[in-house]
Parts: structure tokens; C-alpha cells; sequence
């Protein structure tokens, strides 16, 4: 993969900075990580999952279509059609197949083993890669294996905590839909502001969680009178935090960086995950979580050298 001088990537119209990149980059290591605990809070305080994560994308795209309307006027929201229909794919797969599957899965998976779990959307992006005609290095293949394999042991670990097998097959399958949706998001002519990519992708998975949530019968068992303050915190951190910070950096990085280096996130996000389930939630922590978790990271390392090297 030809990637520019490690300092700057040409992206559109103008030169993208590695500071402005790294930056971003730290944005999603450490605030997203801290997103699967919030998830955990707001599901186990009984707000419905998909609505929960509809009601914190849709309003953090309010929040900023405000926000970008006030500063430089409603012009600047304008897409095209193509623009609407890759940012509509974007969205649906990132966040109402994506995002909505992890907030389903921790209603019984604990938020230090999805994010393990979902640490593995680099070997997911390694095989798209694969499919795609391009051939890896033997080094590549052997983290492929070695994470795939720290997977298995994941799944198999969930006996030993609250999840269950569907559970932590619908978040394995949300990972495969966010590996797709951030693979092929570079080639289906987004909007190259990434604030309006940003926005659009919540709309638009916003308002497909909204439909899931209907056909899962959510509004049935909606009940604000029951739902923990917590709830409501953990919510305004998803929006101000994972959707309005963290998720604008992560469509800058889509399309300003390297995908390689994009999937290194998958370094950090756990171990933040991992330690603050463990201290503020005491969610159990096994030597198979352990284990499995330190084999994930080993093999995307492998995958992310191999690929960093061959570019």
C-alpha cells in the first residue's frame, strides 16, 4: 500500500498533518476505550440498546450540524447525492451494524472482553484486503492466525463470565460490518469535510438504529421511570465524547491516514476497556480473558509491522 512521507498524507485538496493525524489518533486510542464502559452503564440501566445508541448519534449529530451552521452557515452541510448515498453506507455499517451490535452484546458481555474481542477488526480488515486481490506478507498471515486464534480463546472464555454464545457472535459479526464499512469508506466519495462526513454518518445510523430498535420491540420495553441516573450520564458521554470527539477524529483518520495505522486503535482500546471494567464496574477478569486478549494484540501487532514495513 503507497502511503506519502510519514509527516504528511496527501488527501484531497491539501496536505493532511502528521501532527493533526496522531492527535486524532490519541482521541480514539483513549476515549473510545473508555466508550465501552459507558455503553455497559447505559444498557444496564435499562435503556434499550439500539435506542439508546439512536438517541446518542442523532443527537450528537444535532449538536453539530448547530455548531457547524453557526460558524460557517448552512452551506456548508450541503452534500450530493453520491456524497449522501456513501455516507448512508458509512453510517449503517459502522454504527447501526457496528456500534448497535456492541451495545446489544453488553447487555451480558462484560466491556473489557468485547473490547477484546473487538480488537480483532484489523485481521477482520486484513482478509477484506485479501479479498480485494492483494497479497500479504508471511508475517502478516502468521498474526492473522495468532489473533484469530486469541479470538477462539475469547469466545470459549465468555463461559466464564455473564456473556452468552449469541452475544458474543452478534458482536463478532458487528466487527466484520465495521471492518467492511472502514475499508471501503475511502472509495465511495464521502464529503471531504469530515465534520460533514462525521455528521451525515450519525444521521443516517442514527436513524437505522431507530428501525432496528423498532423491530426488536424496544419502544415496549422503554420505561423512563425506571432508568438509573447512570443511564443518563453514561448517555451524554457517548454523545460529547465517543460520537462528538472521538468518532469525528476516527472519519478524519478514514480518510487522512493510512488504514494500517488507522487499526493500531486496536492496541489501546482494551487495555483502557479492561481496566476500567475491572475498577469501576469489578467485572471479572480470567486468565482466559487475560490470555486470549494478550494473543490478540500480539497478532495484530504482527499484522500492523508486516503491512507499515511492505508500505
Amino acid at each position: 500500500m503507497a502511503t506519502a512521507p510519514a509527516d504528511v498524507v496527501e488527501t484531497g485538496s491539501r496536505p493532511a498533518s502528521g501532527a493533526m493525524i496522531w492527535t486524532a489518533l490519541a482521541v480514539v486510542y483513549v476515549v473510545w476505550g473508555s466508550t465501552y464502559l459507558a455503553i455497559r452503564v447505559v444498557v444496564e440501566a435499562e435503556i434499550p440498546p439500539m435506542l439508546g445508541m439512536a438517541t446518542r448519534f442523532l443527537t450528537a449529530s444535532v449538536l453539530m450540524a448547530t455548531g457547524l451552521a453557526l460558524k460557517s452557515g448552512w452551506q456548508r452541510l450541503r452534500i450530493t447525492r453520491r456524497e449522501a448515498i456513501g455516507a448512508a453506507t458509512v453510517g449503517v455499517l459502522l454504527l447501526a451494524l457496528g456500534n448497535g451490535a456492541v451495545a446489544i452484546a453488553e447487555q451480558t458481555v462484560p466491556s473489557g472482553l468485547a473490547a477484546l474481542l473487538v480488537a480483532a477488526i484489523p485481521l477482520w480488515l486484513m482478509l477484506l484486503r485479501v479479498g480485494g486481490g492483494e497479497r500479504p506478507r508471511a508475517m502478516t498471515w502468521v498474526g492473522v492466525l495468532i489473533g484469530f486464534g486469541g479470538a477462539a480463546l475469547l469466545a470459549l472464555s465468555g463461559g466464564n463470565t455473564s456473556a452468552k454464545p449469541l452475544s458474543v457472535a452478534i458482536l463478532v459479526a458487528g466487527t466484520i460490518c465495521w471492518a467492511t464499512g472502514s475499508r471501503y469508506a475511502p472509495r465511495l466519495g464521502l464529503p471531504r469535510d469530515p465534520l460533514v462526513t462525521a455528521l451525515y454518518e450519525m444521521v443516517f445510523g442514527g436513524t437505522a438504529m431507530v428501525l432496528f430498535g423498532v423491530l426488536r420491540g424496544e419502544p415496549g420495553r422503554l420505561h423512563f421511570d425506571r432508568i438509573h441516573g447512570s443511564g443518563w450520564v453514561g448517555l451524554a458521554y457517548l454523545v460529547v465524547f465517543g460520537s462528538l470527539l472521538a468518532y469525528t477524529a476516527y472519519s478524519y483518520l478514514l480518510a487522512n491516514a493510512p488504514i494500517s495505522l488507522v487499526g493500531t486503535y486496536a492496541y489501546v482500546n482494551p487495555a483502557v476497556a479492561v481496566f476500567l471494567g475491572w475498577l469501576i464496574l469489578s467485572e471479572r477478569l480470567t486468565w482466559q480473558i487475560l490470555l486470549g486478549g494478550a494473543v490478540i494484540i500480539v497478532g495484530v501487532a504482527l499484522v500492523v509491522t508486516a503491512e507499515r514495513r511492505r508500505a
